[in-house]
């Protein structure tokens, strides 16, 4: 008897994502790094599809749902499980000193950092005039790495590995906030990090573009090489 049709590839992870959101680009990076293909798709978040929805109710991306049918709706599980599929340690710290930094430094992003920045981007979300107290106030965290930067090329060390995965696509969005106001600041460290995560060929992959899941659609299977003819790559810049 043929297997059910389920609607996307057999025993491929689907991955609901939405390509600028910083916690599905630190998934997506994790993913890319592991050599996982998924089937990607793509999310409009103010028209959620319900098969995203029944998996996870909570409504917000990403979300990997396994071949065996475990839902992960973490972006820092999603990166832990891809992380142990291949046994590669590369992105680990090196010591209990640096997993504690790190740590640290991931938490500061996911909590403090994180709400200035929304409060600096979206300030009429929070009846602000303007961003600018939240600026200054989130400006601390991004001293603190500029510091951390001008010892070392990574905040991981000598070699970029999770924390940085986890971290640089938050900074990447505060930078694009306001790009004059950031190219002012004297953190030359910290650009020149972000600028090398920017220009990477890691960056263009999981930036690639991609229309809209609906389902019945065609699958999308990233970061495999994609088939033009049954793929909905968007041909636009990784920009």
């Amino acid at each position: 008897m043929a297997p059910p049709d389920t609607g996307h590839p057999v025993n491929l992870p689907v991955l609901y994502s939405f390509r600028r959101c910083p916690y599905a680009m630190r998934a997506r990076l994790a993913l890319l790094h592991s050599g996982i293909t998924v089937e990607l798709r793509e999310v409009v978040l103010r028209s959620k599809p319900e098969a995203m929805l029944a998996i996870s109710p909570k409504g917000t991306v990403p979300v990997l749902q396994l071949p065996d049918g475990k839902v992960l709706e973490q972006s820092l599980d999603i990166m832990h499980w891809a992380l142990h599929q291949r046994g590669d340690h590369s992105w680990e710290s090196q010591s209990p000193h640096e997993t504690t930094a790190h740590q640290d430094w991931i938490a500061q992003c996911d909590s403090t950092f994180k709400n200035h920045l929304d409060r600096y981007k979206y300030p009429h979300r929070f009846q602000l005039a303007d961003g600018a107290h939240d600026r200054t106030l989130g400006s601390a965290f991004l001293e603190e790495l500029n510091s951390v930067l001008a010892r070392q090329t990574f905040l991981g060390g000598n070699s970029w590995r999770r924390v940085d995965a986890a971290i640089a696509p938050f900074v990447r969005q505060w930078a694009h906030t306001d790009l004059h106001w950031w190219q002012a600041q004297a953190w030359s460290a910290l650009h020149g990090w972000l600028e090398g995560f920017e220009n990477s060929a890691a960056f263009t992959s999981i930036m690639a573009k991609f229309e809209p899941w609906v389902p019945g659609c065609p699958p999308v299977l990233w970061p495999g090489t994609l088939d033009c003819s049954t793929s909905r790559e968007v041909p636009t810049s990784a920009m």
